[in-house]
Order: C-alpha cells, then sequence, then structure tokens
C-alpha cells in the first residue's frame, strides 16, 4: 500500500500481527465429581498476555496447572508452537511460580535461586544471583536463612527467578500476593519488560494489576 506525502507515492509499513505460539482449545477441568471448568479456549501471541480471573474454587490454580502439564485435564488440548504440549521444548521455554512460595526454608535467598537454576540445568553465577536480588529489594537479606524473611520477603526470593531464568512464556500463580505496593509495581514493570521483548505471560490475580493491555479470562 502506498501513501502520497507531498504528491510523491511513499510505501506504506505495517507491523503484522505475531502468530499465536501457544493455543489452548477446549479445556476442562475436574475436582472429584464436580466439574470446575469447561470448553476454555484462547490464544497466546508475542508481546500479549492474559488475566485469568474467577471466584475461589472456580479453577484458576487448577487451569494454571493444566497449562505447565502439572495436573492433566479432562479433556482440550495445549499447542505450543504447533506442537502439542506439553514437550521438552515447551518446559524450555517456560516458567512457572505457583501460588505458594516454592522455596527452601532453610537456605539462604542466594542459596535457593542458585539451586532452581541448577535443577534448571543452567550456570547461574553468584555475581548474576546477587543482582537479581538485590533489585528485588533483598540487599541486606541475601544470606540469611529463608525462614526469617517475611511472607512478602519469600515471594521476592521466588520472583528472583524471573530474572535469572531465561523463557518465553510466563505461568505466574497469584505472583503479587503478600507484596508491598513498591515490589507490586516493580513485578508489574518486569512483566512489562518481558512483554515488550518479545515475551507473553499467564496472569491470575485478585486485584488490578500494573501491567497495561491484555485480556481477561473469567472462569
Amino acid at each position: 500500500m502506498f501513501l502520497l506525502i507531498q504528491g510523491k507515492p511513499v510505501r506504506r509499513l505495517f507491523r503484522a500481527k505475531s502468530p499465536p505460539m501457544l493455543s489452548v482449545t477446549g479445556l476442562s477441568c475436574a475436582r472429584g465429581e464436580r466439574t470446575l471448568f469447561a470448553d476454555v479456549s484462547f490464544t497466546l501471541a508475542e508481546r500479549e498476555w492474559l488475566h485469568v480471573q474467577g471466584e475461589n474454587g472456580a479453577g484458576k490454580t487448577t487451569l494454571m496447572r493444566a497449562l505447565v502439564g502439572l495436573s492433566p485435564p479432562e479433556s482440550g488440548e495445549i499447542h505450543w508452537r504447533g506442537e502439542l504440549a506439553p514437550s521438552t521444548e515447551f518446559h524450555r521455554d517456560l516458567i512457572y511460580l505457583g501460588h505458594h512460595a516454592a522455596v527452601k526454608e532453610e537456605l539462604t535467598p542466594l542459596e535457593n535461586l542458585r539451586l532452581s537454576a541448577s535443577l534448571d540445568g543452567l550456570a547461574l553465577t553468584e555475581r548474576d544471583a546477587l543482582a537479581a536480588l538485590i533489585r528485588l529489594g533483598l540487599r541486606g537479606r541475601e544470606e540469611l536463612p529463608v525462614r526469617v524473611l517475611s511472607a512478602g520477603q519469600k515471594r521476592r526470593v521466588l520472583l528472583a527467578r524471573l530474572l535469572t531464568r531465561p523463557a518465553k512464556l510466563w505461568v505466574l500463580d497469584e505472583a503479587f500476593n503478600a507484596l508491598d505496593v513498591a515490589a507490586v509495581q516493580l513485578l508489574g514493570s518486569l512483566i512489562g519488560d518481558h512483554l515488550a521483548g518479545g515475551g507473553m505471560a499467564v496472569l491470575t490475580s485478585h486485584q488490578p494489576l500494573p501491567v497495561p493491555g491484555g485480556r481477561v479470562l473469567t472462569l
């Protein structure tokens, strides 16, 4: 397509919408004999994010666990980059932070972060781990046992993985829980930077999210 500018034809450039990388079709999950949700379908492309909402017990965490392959759905399919998920490539491109802070209480934040990287098969230097913890507001607490930290500080230890674990897709279940105002804004900024760099995210939260754009899925 061309535009005329001062009588001269100029090619008009459009940014084509990225094709979906994540496709969820007809997903249904149950707890015992009770159906939590049925026929959930959505797609995500680069720079897109989805806010999953619903009352307590609606199945938000179950959906997130099904999405990452931890809880098999009753029906439906999940595809990543056109291939059926979960797969090795899918898990390599994914970081999942669950509802509860999955940190080891007897270890320090620094030890927790480096252990997580090791389990992911990644080499994480002490310098990079410390930089991530400091950015998450844990300066001076890097060498303390996690058991002495507050709930919000434990959550920050977990969130530091977002800075040390490269992943295209972030699946974050109630990641904003127990965070103070400053930490909420910081996490919102991290998610925004991730999206701007071509990432994607699926989030649950009971509170408004400081992240522009996004779509809402209500269970």
